[in-house]
C-alpha cells in the first residue's frame, strides 16, 4: 500500500513506547516516556494509540465548573480515537464505511435497499422502533471488516451486489423519538468515513441536520447529499436553495444527488432513479479511490483533534490549579491548629486526671516522694530507697504516656475538623468539597502516631534526666547535689518528676527546683517544648492526610504536559 499524504504508514508490530494502560504519570516522566522513541521511528498509528491511552487514563477528580462538559468531551474524544482513527490507521485497506444518515421518514432504508437491489433493512413504519443498524458489504470484504469496532453495534449483512471497497450502513434516525436510536446514530456518524446524508424536499431546511453537518465539516468528513422525493415542479427552486445552503455551510464541493418524487409506493425504487448514486459509490469503491476518501477524512479528523486535545489539556490543568489552590488554603489553615496545639500543651492538659492523682499518691504521707526533700533542701535517701522510688514511679510514667497520647489524639481530631471545614462553605477553594470523599478518615493513623509520639516523649524525659545528672559545670556543691539526687531518686525518678512538671504539674516543678535549683527550669522547659513540637507534628499528620488525597497524577502541577506532548508529536507527524 502506498503512503498517503498526511500520515506515516503504520508498522505491523505493537508500539514500542508508552506505559501500560492506566493512570498516566505527569511531568518529566511523561516527557521522557514520549521522547524515548525518536520521531522518525514513530508512526501516526503509534502517536494516535499513545494519545488514546493517555486520554483514556485522564480523570477529573475535582468537581469544578464545566466538569460535566469536560468529561463528556473526553468520552467523545476516546470514542473518536478508539472507534474510528485507530481502526482506520490500523487497516487502511478495509472498506470505507458509508453511513446513510438523516431524519425520520427521509427514505434512508429504502435508498439502501434500492442501491443493493434487495430488502436488507427494515423501512417504513418499523423505523421508529428499537432495532440494530444494518451494515451491508460485499462478502469478500468480510475479513477486512472483521476487526472494525462498528461491528459491535450493527448487524452485518453480506450482499454480492455491493461494490467491493465500501460498506453501506443504514443508521437510525437523527431525530428518533427513542434516545437510544439518536445516540446510536451520532456514534455511528463518528465512525464513518463518508456520510451519505438523506433529506427531502419538505425537510431539507430542518435545523438538526444542519447542526450535525456543521460538526462533520469541522472534522473535514467527506459528505454527499441525497435530496429525496422532489416534485418535478419545485425541483429548480429546491435544488437551488439547497445548493446555496451547502455553500453557506462549507459544503460547496459535496456531491448532490436528486431523487424525484415517485409518489406512493412500496419496495425498491427503480434502478434508473438510484443509478447516479450507485455509479458514484462504485467509483469510490476502487481501493485507491476509497483510501483517498478515507485519508481525507482521517486528515480532517486528526486536525480536528488538536483543539479538542488542547481543551482537554486545559481542563486537566484547571484540575491541577484547583488542587494547588486547595493545598494553599490548607497550608494557611494549618497554622491555627498548630497554635492551638501549643496552647493545649502549655495549659497543662496532659497533667489532668490520672497523672495528677498519681502524683498526689506518690507525695502523700508515707508515699515514696513524701519526704524526698527536707525543708532545708537537703536530699534524703540512699540508693536502696532510690530503687524503691524507681519502681514506684513506673505507673506515673505510663500514665503520662497515656495522657500525652490522648491529648495528641485530640489535637489531631481538632486539626482534622478545622482543615476539612476549610474545604466547604463560603470562601472554600474551588473543588474543595469534592476532595473530602477522597480524604479518608485517619483515625487509625492518628492514634498510632499519637502513641508513638507519647512514648518518644517519655523516653526523651529519661534521656534528659540522665544528661542532667551526668552534666558537668557549676561548683562542687552543685556537683555533690547531683550525686545525691542520683542516689536518692535515680534517673527514672528524676525523669518522672521532670515529665510531670513539663506536663503541667506545678507541684512537680517545685520539687524539681528544690532538688536541682540550677537545672530544674531548663529541664522542664526543654521537655515541654519537645511535647509542643510533637503536638504540632500531630497537626502536620492531619495535613499530610490531605496531601495523600491530592496525590493524584491528574492533579499534579504539570498534569496537562503529557497530553500536550502527545499532541506535539501528532502535529509533527501530520
Amino acid at each position: 500500500m502506498s503512503a498517503q499524504p498526511g500520515y506515516v504508514p503504520a508498522r505491523t508490530s505493537a508500539p514500542t513506547s508508552g506505559r501500560a494502560a492506566g493512570v498516566p504519570a505527569a511531568g518529566a516522566g511523561a516527557a521522557a516516556d514520549i521522547l524515548t522513541r525518536p520521531l522518525a521511528q514513530t508512526s501516526l498509528l503509534d502517536a494516535v494509540r499513545d494519545l488514546r491511552r493517555d486520554v483514556e487514563g485522564t480523570s477529573f477528580p475535582l468537581e469544578l465548573d464545566g466538569i460535566a462538559e469536560a468529561r463528556a468531551s473526553r468520552a467523545r474524544l476516546v470514542d473518536q480515537l478508539a472507534e474510528h482513527l485507530v481502526p482506520r490507521l490500523t487497516e487502511l485497506s478495509a472498506p470505507a464505511v458509508v453511513v446513510v444518515a438523516g431524519s425520520t421518514g427521509a427514505g434512508k432504508s429504502t435508498l439502501v435497499n434500492s442501491l443493493v437491489g434487495r430488502e436488507v433493512t427494515a423501512a417504513g413504519v418499523l423505523r421508529p422502533t428499537t432495532r440494530e443498524p444494518v451494515l451491508v458489504h460485499h462478502p469478500l470484504d468480510a475479513d477486512l471488516l472483521s476487526h472494525h469496532p462498528v461491528l459491535d453495534s450493527v448487524e452485518a449483512v453480506p450482499v454480492d451486489t455491493v461494490p467491493r471497497g465500501i460498506a453501506l450502513l443504514d443508521a437510525p434516525d437523527l431525530d428518533s423519538v427513542l434516545e437510544s436510536n439518536r445516540e446510536s446514530a451520532h456514534r455511528l456518524l463518528e465512525a464513518a468515513d463518508l456520510w451519505l446524508f438523506v433529506t427531502t424536499a419538505a425537510r431539507y431546511g430542518d435545523a438538526l441536520p444542519w447542526r450535525v453537518l456543521e460538526a462533520a465539516v469541522e472534522r473535514s468528513t467527506s459528505i454527499a447529499m441525497v435530496l429525496n422525493r422532489v416534485p418535478a415542479a419545485s425541483l429548480p427552486t429546491v435544488r437551488g436553495d439547497l445548493l446555496d445552503r451547502l455553500r453557506a455551510h462549507g459544503l460547496a464541493g459535496s456531491p448532490l444527488f436528486v431523487i424525484p418524487d415517485v409518489g406512493p409506493h412500496e419496495g425498491l425504487l427503480e434502478q434508473r432513479v438510484v443509478a447516479p448514486v450507485l455509479r458514484w459509490l462504485t467509483m469510490l469503491a476502487g481501493p485507491d479511490r476509497a483510501r483517498t476518501v478515507v485519508g481525507r477524512t482521517l486528515r480532517g479528523a486528526l486536525a480536528a483533534l488538536r483543539p479538542w486535545v488542547d481543551e482537554l489539556a486545559d481542563a486537566v490543568q484547571a484540575q491541577a490549579d484547583a488542587a494547588a489552590g486547595i493545598a494553599q488554603a490548607l497550608d494557611e489553615a494549618v497554622e491555627g491548629p498548630r497554635v492551638e496545639a501549643e496552647a493545649t500543651v502549655r495549659s497543662g492538659a496532659v497533667a489532668d486526671g490520672a497523672v495528677r492523682a498519681r502524683w498526689a499518691e506518690l507525695t502523700t504521707r508515707g508515699g515514696p516522694f513524701a519526704r524526698l526533700v527536707r525543708r532545708s533542701g537537703r536530699v534524703r535517701g540512699g540508693s536502696r530507697l532510690g530503687r524503691t522510688r524507681t519502681e514506684a514511679v513506673e505507673p506515673l510514667v505510663a500514665e503520662l504516656a497515656e495522657s500525652a497520647a490522648a491529648v495528641l489524639t485530640a489535637v489531631g481530631v481538632r486539626a482534622d475538623e478545622t482543615l476539612r471545614a476549610v474545604l466547604v462553605g463560603p470562601g472554600a477553594p474551588a473543588g474543595g468539597p469534592s476532595l473530602l470523599p477522597r480524604w479518608p478518615a485517619g483515625d487509625q493513623a492518628r492514634t498510632g502516631a499519637a502513641e508513638r509520639a507519647a512514648r518518644a516523649w517519655t523516653a526523651e524525659g529519661a534521656r534528659a534526666a540522665r544528661a542532667v545528672l551526668a552534666g558537668g559545670g557549676g561548683d562542687e556543691a552543685a556537683a555533690a547535689r547531683r550525686r545525691d539526687v542520683a542516689r536518692a531518686v535515680g534517673e527514672d525518678g528524676l525523669a518522672a518528676a521532670a515529665l510531670a512538671a513539663a506536663a503541667g504539674l506545678p507541684e512537680a516543678h517545685e520539687a524539681l527546683r528544690t532538688l536541682l535549683p540550677d537545672a530544674a527550669d531548663a529541664l522542664v522547659e526543654d521537655l515541654r517544648a519537645d511535647l509542643v513540637r510533637r503536638a504540632q507534628a500531630q497537626v502536620d499528620v492531619e495535613r499530610v492526610g490531605a496531601d495523600a488525597a491530592l496525590a493524584d497524577p491528574d492533579l499534579a502541577a504539570d498534569a496537562s504536559s503529557r497530553l500536550r506532548l502527545r499532541l506535539a508529536v501528532l502535529k509533527g507527524l501530520t
